[in-house]
């Protein structure tokens, strides 16, 4: 909730942050920008970086481990480091491009930020692309400087481990995924940056975070994707049938994960249909009927207004709401003066 701003000693609701604008489902202008291409080309390098990075951790915790060549098994950096790696670049890499495409580096991400209408569909579609052709890229470099230690130990391909299900890969992925987007929602939300002027800056710390944690948590299932670009690109590279076999759950999971966040972050933490009805509860003379609104709401939010536009149109203006606390107050004054001109009984 906004903040409260006291004017002429009464309290009104006044939001202290300004949400903006949905994306447009096509913006035909932004394709004419430079700014559009840099954004991609961000992306791109963005996401080569990340899994070339992270595929050499992975590859060199393996070979460290590898009893053909050491009997310490204790001498890789383990599942804690391969995680510090991960969720490390996603903090580096997210801090670096966020000015200039958002810094999603995760197709999922972009998803997840589509259906929240925070990015137009050819921005949404032209990032998917350019990740995936960067996790290609970036996997392609570890493989050209280390092709023997990249075969011999998986290309750093997701692959669901011996033991578990495919409902339990999905499930995993699904989970894993909502954390990471949930966490991307609320490190971004305009409410939270407006009463903390250090959350922009500090943003990609949660977002590392989160993937850090999932990853804690899932490589023993399924190596964590959470990332379809990640996923595809180490398989193209690999090329091996059970990562190819298993790579649907790395799509599937993580795009159901981010569309849960973004409806529950949308619809749910933000509820702008639900305040839009207690507003209408406050204002009695609104012709509109509350149930309505929340059901055209919900099912067509893309021809509805942003929360912004739902206060401007629901709340009473200063000047109504004057004139009410005006009105309420005359009526305080007859009241009283009504009873103390009354005799009372006893006399």
């Amino acid at each position: 909730m906004g903040k409260d701003v006291e004017v002429g000693g009464h309290d009104y609701g006044a939001k202290d942050y300004e949400d903006p604008p949905p994306a447009a489902f096509i913006d035909a202008e932004e394709l004419t920008k430079w700014s559009f291409y840099r954004a991609i080309i961000a992306e791109f390098i963005a996401t080569l970086l990340f899994l070339y990075i992270t595929v050499l951790t992975v590859i060199g915790y393996k070979s460290q481990t590898d009893p053909a060549h050491s009997s310490d098994q204790c001498g890789g950096v383990g599942i804690l480091g391969i995680a510090w790696a991960f969720g490390g670049m996603i903090f580096v890499l997210v801090y670096c491009t966020a000015g200039i495409s958002g810094g999603h580096i995760n197709p999922a991400v972009t998803f997840g930020l589509f259906l929240a209408r925070k990015v137009t569909l050819p921005r949404a579609v032209m990032y998917i692309v350019a990740q995936c052709l960067g996790a290609i890229c970036g996997c392609g470099l570890v493989k050209a400087f280390q092709k023997t230690y990249y075969n011999t130990y998986g290309g750093g391909a997701n692959e669901l481990a011996d033991g578990y299900s495919k409902g339990t890969g999905l499930g995993a992925e699904i989970i894993g995924t909502f954390v990471l987007v949930y966490t991307v929602f609320s490190a971004t939300d305009p409410k939270r940056n407006a009463r903390d002027s250090h959350v922009p800056v500090l943003a990609p710390l949660p977002i590392g975070f989160a993937v850090f944690m999932v990853h804690l948590a899932t490589i023993p299932i399924t190596g964590t994707g959470i990332n379809p670009a990640r996923s595809f690109g180490a398989a193209v590279m690999y090329g091996k049938d059970k990562a190819w076999d298993d790579q649907w759950i790395f799509w599937v999971g993580p795009m159901i994960g981010a569309a849960i966040a973004a409806f529950y972050h949308q619809y749910v933490l933000r509820a702008a249909a639900v305040k839009a009805l207690g507003s209408f509860r406050s204002n009695a003379t609104s012709s509109r009927s509350p149930l309505a609104y929340v059901t055209s709401y919900l099912v067509f939010p893309s021809t509805m207004a942003t929360p912004s536009e739902i206060d401007a149109e629901v709340a009473p203006s200063p000047a109504e709401r004057d004139a009410d606390f005006i009105t309420s107050e005359e009526s305080k004054f007859n009241r009283l003066e009504s009873a103390t001109s009354t005799p009372s009984k006893r006399q």
